[in-house]
């Protein structure tokens, strides 16, 4: 009797604990600029961003592309820089934006070498055999100047149909190109998915569809940051993408998807998103940054939020970040 007993009670716990998992923005409470996402072969989610330094919150740093990882999308640790020094390719700059993905074996992490007002900003590669790194830097890949694309900064790698792609792109358009099948080399003849008014490219491939998802406005003032997400969508990864009422994104047309929320309280400049990842219960979650309006010396924390589907469009609730508690995913 007492070890039936022990085993419903254990049972209970169980049931009791996926029941009411629960979480809060932010999911990770320091600067984390720009976060991208991949979930390994060994369980674990890893996020990677924009370099940046934790010492005001005891953390360390300076950090070239810091490395997270985490069981449930929810609590993340700390596993280390990506890079141990600054590549060697361009004279100045920081390491922002990177870009990881798992690919022919490898992990391939992309990433921009830039700074404020730099007339020619380019994106690099580094390869690890192993998400957390260490990874070895591989050069550039191309130049802004070399590639005929101003701004040449926030590199999204997908393969699509057994062949690699790379898309960038800062205010001066969004631009694509093939690469080389090793994933280090331009291949090709550069296109243009979207207009002047994007950076921070993600696509996301659904039910026949290809969904840009890219950020607009202001990204880096704190409070003051008008950053947020618009979509569109296409049936070719080359497109032409189109927002619900049928403006190209050409055009800077676009779908709201997520912005700041109203008043006093909550997020300010919510953007750059990280990879969307489906969870066991079949619903979608989608990471980024922003600024909390409270704090934002924080710097651009990490918040993560659910993606419903309404008529084959992404929808964010209320389409501004959530602050209360919210079930968590089921991973």
């Amino acid at each position: 009797m007492m070890k039936k007993r022990s085993i419903l009670l254990f049972l209970l716990a169980c049931c009791s604990l996926f029941a009411t998992a629960q979480f809060k923005n932010p999911v990770f409470d320091h600067d984390f600029p720009d976060p991208n996402l991949i979930k390994a072969k060994d369980g674990y989610y890893y996020a990677y961003s924009t370099q940046t330094n934790w010492k005001r919150d005891s953390l360390g740093g300076p950090y070239i592309i810091p490395i997270l990882r985490s069981k449930d999308l929810v609590n993340w640790q700390f596993v280390a820089p990506a890079l141990s020094e600054k590549p060697s390719w361009k004279t100045a700059g920081g390491i922002w934006a990177p870009d990881a993905v798992e690919y022919k074996g490898k992990y391939h992490l992309y990433y921009s070498f830039s700074t404020w007002g730099d007339p020619d900003p380019g994106i690099g590669l580094a390869v690890s055999d192993k998400p957390e790194g260490p990874f070895t830097d591989k050069g550039k890949v191309f130049l802004s100047k070399e590639i005929g694309v101003a701004n040449s900064i926030d590199a999204f790698f997908i393969e699509d149909k057994g062949k690699p792609y790379l898309f960038w792109g800062s205010f001066h358009g969004i631009y694509g190109v093939q690469l080389s099948d090793d994933g280090t080399a331009v291949k090709g003849d550069t296109f243009r998915i979207a207009g002047n008014a994007y950076e921070a490219t993600y696509i996301y491939k659904r039910n026949g569809y290809y969904y840009f998802i890219g950020s607009v406005g202001s990204c880096c003032e704190g409070v003051k940051s008008r950053y947020h997400l618009k979509v569109g969508r296409a049936t070719s990864l080359k497109g032409p993408y189109l927002d619900q009422s049928g403006k190209p994104l050409l055009n800077n047309g676009g779908t709201l998807l997520l912005e700041a929320n109203k008043g006093e309280a909550g997020f300010a400049g919510p953007g750059h998103n990280g990879d969307i990842i489906t969870d066991k219960a079949g619903d979608t979650w989608i990471l980024y940054h922003a600024f909390r309006k409270e704090n934002d010396k924080k710097g651009r924390v990490m918040l993560l939020d659910k993606i419903t589907w309404e008529k084959d469009w992404p929808v964010i609730q209320s389409a501004m970040p959530g602050v209360d508690m919210q079930k968590a995913p089921v991973l």
